[in-house]
């Protein structure tokens, strides 16, 4: 991951040298945008491999956001969370890209299978905690197999520690439609891992 880690940065970096500004502030702006916007780099590709499954398409995601995040500079405001605004405009770039390939509808309503008529899972309900006793290649494969809109939001909310609104902000979608899809992803990934425990006599699973 290092190799990967390294990648990400120059490419943010590269984008950002793709630049031509002149006038007064060009030097501070840049500056500015440096110190803020490229310390998440890391973070930004780590959120870019998991939805493109492709070193080479996050590497490109993670070029195309910073591109984009540098140019809309003026739209941040100073102290709020520059994390969230830049994984909102990568996952725009990556919704933009997905669709021009393929415009399929992907995505099955939020009640559908009657799921609806769960409880969302709060911020602090100990189902965040369940991962703890796996190993981190055990979650990222579980992870990785999850339909893209639960894993979504799991990466989020899970990895990347974000609050229902800051998710729901980036997804473009209500923080219910958040919540609803953190609960079914949660289960799925529960399931995953318990057989995965079974599978391995971790643990036993209780006499019938």
């Amino acid at each position: 991951m290092n190799g990967a880690t390294a990648g990400s940065r120059d490419d943010g970096i590269v984008a950002i040298d793709a630049i031509q500004e002149a006038g007064p502030g060009a030097a501070e702006r840049r500056a500015r945008f440096e110190r803020e916007a490229l310390t998440h780099l890391d973070a930004l590709y780590a959120f870019a491999l998991k939805l493109a499954r492709s070193r080479d398409d996050a590497e490109d995601l993670v070029g195309d956001t910073i591109l984009r995040a540098f140019e809309r500079w003026d739209q941040y405001r100073l102290g709020t969370n520059i994390r969230a605004w830049l994984f909102t405009i990568l996952y725009h770039v990556f919704v933009s890209r997905k669709r021009r390939v393929d415009a399929r509808e992907v995505h099955a309503p939020d009640d559908a299978d009657g799921w609806s008529a769960f409880e969302a899972v709060g911020e602090l309900d100990p189902e965040g905690r369940f991962y703890d006793s796996f190993l981190d290649e055990e979650i990222t494969q579980a992870i990785d197999a999850l339909p893209e809109e639960y894993r979504t939001a799991v990466v989020l909310s899970d990895l990347h520690e974000l609050r229902y609104a800051e998710i729901a902000e980036i997804l473009g979608v209500p923080e219910g439609t958040v919540k609803s899809r953190l609960f079914r992803g949660r289960r799925l990934l529960q399931k995953k891992l318990v057989d995965y425990a079974v599978e391995m006599n971790y643990i036993k699973r209780p006499a019938a």
